[in-house]
């Protein structure tokens, strides 16, 4: 019996909607800020030393001047999958330039204790069918993601031509030679007749705006940029000896803390986790692929079946297995089978969105017990309770979390939704108490909904002049989220106005990498220099975004998070954030015939 059945089978006691939903909004209200976004600190100067590699020494280099065909910003996923296609389309000088010392992107960062992929290994690592790899567990540690990237790397023979330790500073294009100058942080000022833009919301940590910061004396680093040689131990686990004796604080309580405090736990001499909101945290389920099965299943196409199932299960298709199996796919199929219990003719908007509540209602009630059943301490367990839908945050899964808070010496500090009141010289003073720290881990995330120069690095300066903030001053415009109109020649591989599938993002960049190969074989085997989105094409596919009925994952009454803009009434920017109306799995198959024909509607080649 899978878990839905169980659950539908299990027949829950009746649900107090409106109470929950009064405590959803009370829960929520304690959390709103007024400054939004602008409540975390932007790393640099005298907090630049946070962003500083810890991994991988800056190897000095002469500046490049050459002209390369394509060049791809960022060495993340991203990167890598485009970078692949266009390999295998006959492009062979393809230069990444990534600001780490390596290819992974988010993963060449995440080292930290228990980091691994909360989407299966299966559906979640690109290429895997055209590298030959077999994961090794249902859900990577970061490790094995890293290195998988490394072989991308390696098969493709992308190395050669790559720029490491180096950051653009700005793209301007050539008119006249109709191609790219990109300048970056090291000095360089080549060209390139193509350029994809990867830089991913994953990658700018941030800090926290919490009075005092930079006053602490005692040792402190974000957990991007997590420093083994104060902690000891190493990726791969090996024990955190050089905690033994440590009072270590730790800011933040989501999807990265959940994996690496159990780690903490048991190294610490003691332990303060610092929580504003809890996460939802519920089975994870991990364990080894067995090669066998592998063997059987690895038939030619493997991979691109397992995507498709798994976001006909995620994303509101339907289909006849669930390959996957998991929290995600249980999440979508709950809701699918109770909307299949209402006759044809009641499947409107409003009752869609009803059964919805009332599936999402008894998931996380399932989930706040769980707590209960878990965590010894009664006030623990009441604080690590999470009052608001799954969806509102990332939903996370793990079975070692809610474990930590039975470890001696790992103390939950609960805040009551007003964050850490101030850092002084020795610790961290929530309610006018202050903890004596040895350590701060700050696990506050990365800057995902601040404005995308900011992000991104540098500006792109397009045909007669235009500047890419400028225009997309009032929110992102695109054909596909991989055009632009006044920008020829760029490419930008990232999920929003695509399919926007947050479940499983790689699905998002495989589909634009083989996008992007197609095109760029189009114009090359056909003689054109320039391919750029028509004004018209754009407009209406932005329009038919607008169409879209409201969103499930990160609603305005959800408790604050980058889901939903901090709490923040969405403005037009905002609003624009959005993917293609009839669903992920629609526009899979949308985008598929509209590259497979050839005529690549909306985009003209010059």
């Amino acid at each position: 019996m899978t878990m839905t059945e169980q659950a539908l089978d299990a027949k829950p006691a009746a649900i107090d909607k409106e109470r929950l939903r009064l405590k959803y909004q009370e829960e929520r209200n304690k959390r709103l800020r007024p400054d939004g976004n602008d409540q975390y600190l932007q790393i640099k100067d005298q907090l630049a030393h946070y962003l500083e590699d810890p991994y991988t020494p800056v190897v000095e280099r002469a500046p490049k001047t050459d002209h390369v065909t394509f060049a791809f910003i960022g060495g993340g996923f991203a990167g890598l999958a485009t970078a692949a296609r266009l390999t295998e389309a006959g492009v062979k000088d393809v230069r990444i330039v990534e600001k780490g010392g390596d290819f992974g992107g988010t993963w060449y960062w995440n080292r930290y204790p228990g980091a691994q992929c909360d989407t299966a290994s299966m559906v979640y690592m690109p290429l895997l069918e055209e590298t030959g790899h077999m994961p090794s567990e249902k859900y990577a540690h970061a490790p094995e993601i890293l290195a998988h990237c490394q072989r991308i790397g390696r098969q493709f023979n992308l190395y050669d031509n790559a720029l490491f330790h180096t950051e653009v500073t700005s793209l301007d294009w050539d008119a006249a030679q109709s191609r790219w100058i990109v300048r970056t942080t090291r000095g360089d000022a080549f060209t390139a007749q193509y350029i994809g833009i990867g830089t991913g919301p994953l990658h700018v940590p941030k800090l926290p705006g919490i009075p005092g910061i930079e006053r602490f004396k005692g040792h402190s680093f974000h957990t991007s940029r997590w420093d083994y040689d104060y902690t000891g131990g190493d990726p791969r686990g090996a024990p955190m000896d050089k905690l033994a004796d440590k009072r270590v604080g730790i800011i933040g309580t989501g999807a990265t803390s959940v994996q690496c405090i159990p780690h903490l736990a048991r190294a610490c001499k003691e332990l303060y986790v610092f929580q504003r909101t809890p996460s939802s945290v519920d089975v994870r389920g991990n364990g080894p692929i067995d090669p066998d099965w592998f063997a059987d299943i690895a038939t030619p196409g493997w991979q691109q079946r397992w995507l498709e199932n798994f976001t006909a299960n995620q994303a509101g298709g339907s289909a006849e297995e669930d390959l996957v199996q998991d929290g995600w796919t249980d999440l979508s199929k709950r809701i699918r089978a109770k909307v299949m219990l209402l006759p044809r003719e009641q499947r409107t908007v409003e009752n869609m969105r009803a059964v919805f509540e009332d599936s999402d209602f008894e998931k996380m009630e399932e989930i706040r017990n769980r707590v209960d059943s878990i965590v010894g301490d009664a006030e623990t367990a009441r604080n690590l309770k999470a009052w608001y839908g799954q969806l509102c945050k990332r939903p996370c899964f793990h079975d070692a979390y809610l474990q930590a808070f039975n470890t001696p010496g790992t103390h939950l500090v609960d805040t009551d939704g007003k964050g850490v009141e101030e850092i002084t010289e020795n610790g961290i003073v929530v309610a006018g108490k202050e903890y004596k720290l040895d350590c701060i881990i700050y696990a506050s995330g990365f800057e995902v909904g601040t404005e995308y120069k900011r992000r991104a690095g540098f500006d792109a300066t397009g045909r007669d002049g235009i500047k890419l903030s400028e225009y997309w001053a009032k929110g992102m415009r695109t054909k596909h989220g991989i055009h632009v109109h006044g920008f020829p020649n760029v490419f930008f591989v990232q999920p929003t106005q695509g399919a926007n599938l947050i479940s499983n993002v790689p699905h998002n960049l495989t589909e634009a990498a083989r996008t992007i190969a197609l095109m760029v074989a189009h114009a090359q085997d056909n003689g054109f220099k320039e391919i750029e989105v028509s004004k018209d094409a754009e407009d209406r596919w932005v329009e038919l975004l607008l169409t879209a009925v409201g969103r499930m994952i990160g609603g305005p009454d959800c408790t604050p998070g980058y889901y939903n803009n901090e709490g923040r009434e969405p403005g037009p920017a905002a609003k624009l954030n959005v993917g293609y109306p009839a669903g992920a799995l629609a526009y899979f198959k949308y985008i598929d015939q509209w590259r497979s024909s050839g005529q690549f509607e909306g985009v003209q080649f010059r």
